[in-house]
């Protein structure tokens, strides 16, 4: 089975190529596309309809784990702004997407939401993660994200 498959289980079987970091209630990946660098996504560890389906000490953590790859974001990346959808229209299980919004983005394109870019900026190669492009990001990500869970523990 590709890992796209099934994101959730593949962060739990160790498959998931892009998970840089295992938190308590989540597992935390960048972004398959990086037009928008420092784009992560939030996995539960369990697969929930919704947010409203976990039980609220889960769902609690699961927020605060959410702000804090926000917070990672903007350490590493100093966007204006970090956008969080939930949305699960697409993809019918929990997940959430942290976007770092960026002042390099056209004041119009700043005020729209993210999935209204242009379809090639989700599937265009010159978009899309790579060690070779992003390794740097990456580290760094990871190691701004342990810094802060050590620091709410």
């Amino acid at each position: 089975m590709d890992w796209r498959e099934d994101r959730i289980e593949s962060a739990v079987n160790g498959t998931n190529p892009m998970i840089i970091a295992e938190l308590k209630a989540s597992y935390v990946a960048i972004g398959d596309t990086q037009f928008l660098e420092g784009y992560c996504v939030l996995l539960p560890k369990e697969k929930y309809y919704s947010l409203n389906d976990m039980e609220i000490e889960e769902r609690t953590q699961f927020l605060k784990e959410m702000s804090i790859v926000g917070e990672a974001i903007i350490n590493v990346c100093s966007p204006l702004r970090i956008n969080y959808d939930i949305l699960g229209n697409t993809d019918a299980y929990l997940h959430a997407h942290v976007f770092p919004r960026y002042a390099s983005e056209s004041e119009e394109r700043r005020k729209m939401p993210v999935w209204l870019y242009d379809k090639s900026h989700w599937t265009d190669d010159r978009y899309q993660y790579t060690d070779k492009k992003h390794k740097l990001l990456r580290q760094r990500l990871i190691a701004e994200i342990e810094r802060l869970t050590n620091m709410v523990k």
